[in-house]
């Protein structure tokens, strides 16, 4: 999708919105207090704070009262990349800044948790910070040290919010992964980790069904033998293995928490990346540098800070957690859902949001273009007055979206801001997202996230505007990796970012920059579609293609032929009754040709059963491309990665068929 020329903006904040967001009020102090420009609104801002950054990153620090154990040298010693050092000499602690809150608000909500019933349970501020105590002492008296590695196999649940901030007051290193995954695909993550301690459950709920998880965890011990020891933590009720300690009593005391102040650049947490080749990335990113990005992600751009409720439909295997977990940071009660997405019916994260009281609704694109699909009504039939903002990430939302979310609010009258974000979790953020002073396009993201030296480059290095190409960060950012673990040389951090713009950050997505200085996302570069001479985003044609009833979900392949030709066939995972016909054959290709060109039309189209996905939603597009060229299957995908494995196969058959 190419962005109109001056598309008319879909939503404008009023100006009580604009005075009221923390971001008019940040610049206001900041231009008194740190050089920042008073006038030119946002786009001033984002000029100085990629152009000063130091200046930016000390601001940012000082407004939301950042306590350092002991004072920074400077605040960007070295701006190079990769290697960026930041604040040399501070000392701090991330979990000590979570649960500030507790101190003003003893007794209200820290955290909302609500499983497949929909009723939400509290855990107060004084609650949380008592059981975080407890659990630090604990994990103290095991013998854990900081840098030690302590893992959690659990849930979106309050024990692994606690799990997690008890890990960063010790300075211990997080890791976790949701119990949806296999025993396979959790080793080949925590076992480059090394963990001391693992937190497991004995199982979930999803779907109205309880999936026990007993032999898996078992499986996860025998393998993992650098662990001291393993947290029952009894969700189906059952009692605790042999040699496992039990959660109730880790958690009972009534310790004061002690936080350990450690380096700024001390690691937080390991997070992976989807690893469909090989084994997962795994990424190691700092206490100081996650505790200042996710202030300014959260406050500035969420506009999120004491009275907010924050919801965000994820689990505990994918970045988006650890972003919602740090809505802690700004006072905010952050809502944990652990259930399915669509039970019992497809209104169910709407439902949640209305019994949470949610402000702050997140979830993803998929979410938002499957309630359409289905006919749901959350605005008409919930009560979700509360909520200000309908964020989106994963995938770009596309412009029916926009306008479907926009008009299902609107007909209540409700003013509401819609953020399609997109970012990493290379970075455990945003590059590109939302801010509540500006106008919203169809299709667009509103701005490059303050602090990112966001552009988009062709292959010669050089600035586009309002064409696409590749997404690059000129800039550090503090919460880029401090490394990959078991990368001693860096040689797989370097690769993975900077080869092909050395010294520039590289993230493998095309996009276009506005004259207005928003951001359209056209999906991954590594996927991208090139057809005699013009690149074709996959998600133009998924958003065209989607909108037809009788399409489920698509995946769209483009292959450079030996011969110099290009093959481009779309695979389709059909609705319910659907069959695919020379008539729903002539539908989408006059579909596709009509909304987008016909160059974009396919070659061929072909039923699949479904649409292979990591393990964190994303269609395999790389691997399938690489298996339809005749790479074998072992060396494409790694298996416990992909949500269906069996699903391969026909491409392999397929790859082998055609070169006959």
């Amino acid at each position: 999708m190419t962005p109109a020329a001056n598309p008319a903006p879909l939503w404008q904040p009023g100006p009580d919105r604009i005075a009221a967001a923390r971001v008019t009020r940040f610049q206001a102090w900041a231009a008194r207090h740190h050089g920042a420009p008073a006038d030119g609104g946002y786009p001033a801002l984002h000029r100085w704070s990629t152009e000063r950054l130091p200046d930016f990153w000390r601001a940012v620090a000082d407004w939301s009262g950042v306590r350092f154990g002991t004072p920074y040298e400077s605040v960007l010693a070295d701006p190079a990349m990769p290697g960026a050092r930041w604040f040399p000499g501070a000392t701090l602690n991330y979990a000590e800044h979570a649960l500030r809150a507790a101190g003003e608000r003893p007794d209200e909500p820290a955290l909302l948790h609500a499983d497949e019933t929909h009723e939400p349970a509290p855990v107060s501020w004084s609650e949380l910070r008592r059981q975080v105590g407890a659990l630090a002492a604990e994990l103290r008296a095991l013998g854990v040290r900081p840098g030690d590695r302590v893992s959690g196999y659990l849930p979106n649940i309050p024990q692994a919010v606690t799990a997690l901030l008890a890990t960063a007051a010790v300075g211990a290193v997080w890791t976790s992964c949701a119990p949806d995954f296999g025993a396979r695909s959790v080793l080949d993550r925590f076992q480059q980790v090394e963990p001391v301690v693992l937190f497991a459950v004995d199982g979930y709920r999803y779907g109205g069904k309880e999936h026990h998880r007993a032999d898996t965890v078992a499986e996860l011990r025998a393998e993992l033998p650098t662990l001291r020891a393993t947290v029952h933590i009894p969700l189906l009720g059952t009692p605790a293995p042999d040699g496992a300690l039990d959660w109730a009593a880790l958690t009972a005391g009534t310790a004061e928490p002690v936080f350990e102040q450690v380096p700024f650049d001390h690691p937080l947490w390991v997070l992976y990346s989807s690893g469909t080749t090989g084994l997962p990335k795994a990424i190691v990113q700092s206490q100081g540098g996650i505790l200042l990005e996710h202030l300014k992600q959260l406050s500035l751009h969420c506009d999120l800070g004491p009275g907010d409720r924050f919801f965000w439909y994820t689990s505990t295997g994918w970045m988006m957690w650890n972003f919602l977990v740090s809505g802690l940071l700004t006072g905010t009660t952050v809502v944990l859902y652990d259930g399915s997405p669509g039970h019992p019916g497809t209104d169910a994260q709407w439902t949640v949001a209305e019994r949470t009281g949610a402000t702050f609704f997140g979830t993803s694109a998929a979410y938002v273009m499957a309630c359409r699909k289905a006919g749901v009504h959350p605005a008409r039939d919930l009560d979700l007055s509360r909520i200000g903002c309908v964020a989106t990430t994963g995938s770009p939302l596309p412009p029916d979206g926009f306008r479907w979310l926009h008009d299902e609010f609107a007909d209540t009258g409700a003013d509401l801001w819609i953020a399609s974000v997109s970012g990493g979790t290379d970075v455990c953020s945003c590059f590109a997202g939302a801010v509540p002073t500006l106008p919203v396009r169809v299709g667009e993201l509103q701005v490059a996230c303050l602090g990112t030296g966001l552009q988009s480059w062709d292959p010669h290095g050089k600035p586009l505007i309002g064409e696409v190409g590749e997404l690059v960060v000129t800039t550090p950012m503090p919460s880029m990796p401090i490394r990959f673990w078991n990368d001693p040389d860096g040689s797989r951090y370097r690769e993975s970012y900077f080869e092909m713009f050395p010294g520039v950050w590289r993230h493998g997505d095309w996009i276009t920059i506005t004259d207005r200085g928003s951001v359209v996302i056209h999906g991954r570069s590594d996927s991208t579609l090139n057809r005699q001479g013009v690149r074709m985003g996959s998600a133009d044609i998924y958003e065209a293609v989607e909108r037809l009833p009788e399409i489920r979900e698509s995946l769209v392949i483009g292959l450079e032929e030996p011969d110099g030709g290009y093959w481009m066939p779309l695979f389709v995972h059909l609705a319910p009754g659907a069959s695919l016909d020379d008539g729903l054959r002539d539908r989408i290709k006059r579909t596709i040709r009509e909304q987008l060109s016909p160059r974009h039309v396919p070659d061929d189209i072909i039923d699949i059963p479904a649409v292979p996905h990591t393990l964190t939603g994303k269609r395999l597009e790389v691997p399938v491309k690489r298996l339809l060229q005749g790479a074998p299957l072992t060396r494409t995908v790694n298996p416990g990665s992909v949500d269906d494995p069996g699903l391969l196969a026909f491409y392999e058959e397929l790859a082998r068929t055609r070169g006959h």
